[in-house]
């Protein structure tokens, strides 16, 4: 469902030819001093002291500990010779980047964007300034003494829960965890509203960096008059939520375009009360970025039903075609597709075709009859699963024969197959295929490089709220069953799909921190709002009396040490909204509103994920892709990391599980540099995708690495802090694990060529 702005194809056009394959050239890309390396977000740095010949002398240079238990996805920034990090229980450190010591701490933040921060600074480079959000605000802190700006805002403070035309008191979470983009004067800023039935609206927004003042907004679910509003029932905006930018922002500074992948409308699952094609959900918008206004915009799902959000950077890059120098935009998904747009026009580079999709069979439930389906550049995942796709590894002949037989009777037309009151199957499911952090380019070339990960999805709708029921006197074991068991296994003992074991958790972190994420969300963790101080004291109290993991190791509580500068963030960021246990589960949602056109039930499914779904499918189960966009095909395709179980078992080239979080930074030299959950680091060769040289980290690594050079040396640093999910969590019951280099510590690994 493209839309052209008339305007686009007259002077922006001319611009786009006029331009041609110089518009990269004004990214400074010798430096990483915002999130990704830059707003074009292409990991590209142009760097030429570590090269392919010498890239197998790189030794650890420095590191810095983050002296804690969290999994920290940060993406460090570095600006002049200092480095911002996320460490030691949510604190902002700043770094000296050759060294690792520290130069100031701003502890106490907890509820900080989990990915990375922005960084703005006047022309005359006397006012230096990063800003991030935390707890539903926008703060900012002076980037050189390490304190709250309180100019900004009200005494330092931007509420985002203000101007989205509902109730603040009745949003739970706003914030994203990605960070904005700085533009000029402005940040722009997407949303992570949640997931449930009439959630709050996805806009996008623009903020003054220096007032705080809201200058424009976007509704991705349009009101009376805006375009798109005849795509979903009469008055919608007023009940539906999401259609949000929860991942990566781009900008080409140069024409002043910003580039929005949005996610799916809320409910995900079950649409019957957003009849129609849904926009702006599931887009990739291009706005004005000095004012909001839309330039063009296409839907790569339409009614989304299966949370295929768009989550993935749009990448800048020139390639050549049909004989000329076109500056194009290529956005990947999480359901294996890579759309490819003329930047300036939104015009596909190669034919999409509108293709019919299965028929729903839920009861009110439209399905829209067709799906977009770009003819090339060639998918980067599997994108069918049958019954001889079941792991010949890991699984016991029993689980294999099972789970066989469990495929076999479901309903599987391929990734658009609607979820019913039957199990439906995804594949590379909703949890797979491409996601923030996982695409980079060589922008002068025309290459695009992603990591991919196949993780089959199982849906399966019903009547019943999968967080449980919203009374808090259902005892703290039944609600950590209903609420959080998916994601972090068994008692809090393993981890599924979520961060940390946390059995113990109160010898690591404070009931008040602990309070506060699960009340306000962390990361990719909803908000449960509803649970009151009562119900939260007993959960905490309930993990923390759980045994340890077999293996873990105590993790004794964080004691700041170093040069503290200030605590806490701007006065009055910090608080905790009260809990009440009169309020609606996360998903179930409150009433509509009397009169609406909404079905009278309401559908649910967990998420479709199950703590051993990973392994269903045989490897492998992550790659890393190289497409030449010039020709529209793929270079070449391998494998990231290895299973340690499965190999233990003789498989080769498996890829690790849970891969979708790990960013690459390419060179000018011809490198690849990334890190997975097997706990290493890896640098490939960009035309072959040969690993030329592994590290072995202390941890496994997740989120984006930086590069960068100072004092005449280059460095490259990722954030070594996470769970190794490679082995499929079976580390604990004694089965084959990742190694880990246990001489260092978690924390922040910084690499480099040996000293003169």
């Amino acid at each position: 469902m493209l839309t052209l702005s008339p305007a686009c194809f007259s002077t922006m056009a001319v611009l786009l030819l006029a331009m041609g394959i110089t518009a990269f050239a004004q990214q400074n890309h010798k430096q990483w001093a915002d999130y990704g390396g830059g707003p074009d977000s292409s990991h590209f740095v142009a760097l030429d002291q570590i090269n392919k010949s010498n890239v197998s002398q790189l030794q650890v240079a420095w590191v810095y500990p983050t002296e804690d238990s969290h999994a920290y996805l940060f993406n460090p920034i570095i600006v002049d010779n200092i480095m911002y990090v996320l460490a030691k229980n949510s604190s902002l450190v700043a770094l000296d980047a050759a060294t690792g010591k520290e130069i100031w701490i701003h502890e106490n933040l907890p509820g900080l964007t989990t990915r990375g921060i922005a960084y703005w600074e006047s022309k005359d480079r006397k006012d230096r300034r990063v800003i991030f959000a935390i707890n539903d605000y926008l703060e900012e802190i002076d980037a050189r003494t390490g304190k709250s700006i309180l100019s900004f805002g009200k005494q330092g403070l931007v509420d985002l829960r203000q101007g989205l035309g509902r109730d603040a008191k009745t949003i739970n979470r706003i914030q994203t965890d990605t960070p904005g983009r700085v533009f000029e004067d402005l940040i722009l800023m997407g949303s992570t509203p949640g997931e449930a039935y009439l959630s709050p609206p996805g806009d996008i927004r623009a903020f003054n960096v220096i007032t705080g003042k809201m200058v424009w907004n976007f509704h991705t679910v349009p009101h009376p008059g805006e375009v798109g509003y005849e795509t979903w029932p009469k008055e919608a905006y007023k009940y539906v939520g999401g259609s949000n930018t929860w991942g990566e922002i781009t900008v080409d500074v140069k024409r002043g375009i910003a580039y929005f992948p949005t996610g799916s409308p809320t409910y995900d699952y079950y649409g019957a009360d957003r009849i129609g094609a849904n926009l702006f959900a599931n887009c990739l918008v291009a706005l004005d970025a000095r004012t909001g206004k839309r330039l063009w915009h296409f839907q790569m799902v339409h009614h989304d039903l299966w949370d295929y959000d768009a989550t993935a950077a749009p990448q800048l890059l020139t390639v050549m075609h049909e004989g000329k120098a076109v500056d194009v935009v290529a956005e990947s998904s999480k359901q294996g597709f890579l759309y490819v747009f003329d930047r300036v026009t939104g015009k596909p580079l190669w034919p999409i075709e509108e293709r019919p999709v299965p028929k729903s069979l839920m009861p009110g439930e439209q399905a829209w009859p067709t799906q977009p389906f770009p003819t090339v550049p060639p998918p980067f995942a599997r994108q069918k699963i049958t019954a001889d796709d079941v792991n010949p590894y890991i699984l016991t002949p029993e689980e294999r024969v099972a789970w066989k037989q469990r495929i076999d009777a479901m309903r599987n037309e391929g990734i658009f197959t609607p979820p019913g009151m039957t199990e439906t199957i995804s594949m590379p499911g909703a949890r797979g295929g491409s996601n923030w952090g996982s695409g980079a380019v060589n922008p002068s070339k025309g290459l695009m490089y992603l990591n991919t990960q196949d993780w089959p999805t199982i849906y399966k709708l019903s009547l019943e709220d999968p967080l449980g029921k919203r009374s808090s006197d259902s005892g703290a074991k039944a609600i950590y069953e209903a609420r959080c068991q998916m994601c972090h296994g068994v008692n809090g003992v393993r981890s599924g799909s979520g961060p940390p074991a946390l059995a113990g958790i109160g010898k690591r972190v404070a009931f008040d921190s602990f309070r506060h994420t699960v009340r306000s969300g962390r990361g990719e963790m909803p908000a449960f709002g509803d649970l009151d101080d009562r119900a939260v004291k007993q959960l905490f109290e309930y993990l923390n009396g759980q045994e340890a993991a077999v293996g873990s190791a105590e993790v004794a509580p964080v004691k700041i040490r170093g040069p503290v500068v200030a605590s806490g963030g701007a006065p009055g960021g910090l608080k905790v909204r009260p809990g009440n246990a009169e309020q609606y589960t996360p998903l179930g949602g409150p009433p509509y509103a009397s009169g609406s056109e909404t079905p009278k039930v309401r559908y649910y499914t967990n998420w479709g994920l199950y703590p051993d779904q990973p392994y269903v499918v045989g490897p492998p189960w992550s790659s890393v892709v190289a497409y030449d966009l010039n020709a529209g095909t793929i270079k070449w395709k391998v494998p990231l990391g290895q299973d340690a179980e499965a190999e233990a078992e003789g498989a080769r080239d498996t890829g690790a599980f849970m891969a979708e979080h790990h960013g690459m930074i390419v060179t000018a030299t011809g490198l690849i540099f990334i890190a997975a959950s097997d706990g290493k680091l890896r640098a490939l060769d960009e035309d072959t995708g040969k690993v030329l040289w592994t590290a072995t980290l202390p941890a496994g690594s997740e989120g984006i690495p930086a590069m960068y050079e100072v004092g005449g040396r280059q460095y490259l640093v990722v954030s070594a802090s996470s769970n190794l999910n490679s082995g499929g969590g079976h580390a604990v019951s004694g089965r084959a694990a990742p190694t880990v280099r246990p001489d260092l510590p978690k924390g922040y690994i910084a690499f480099a060529l040996p000293g003169k």
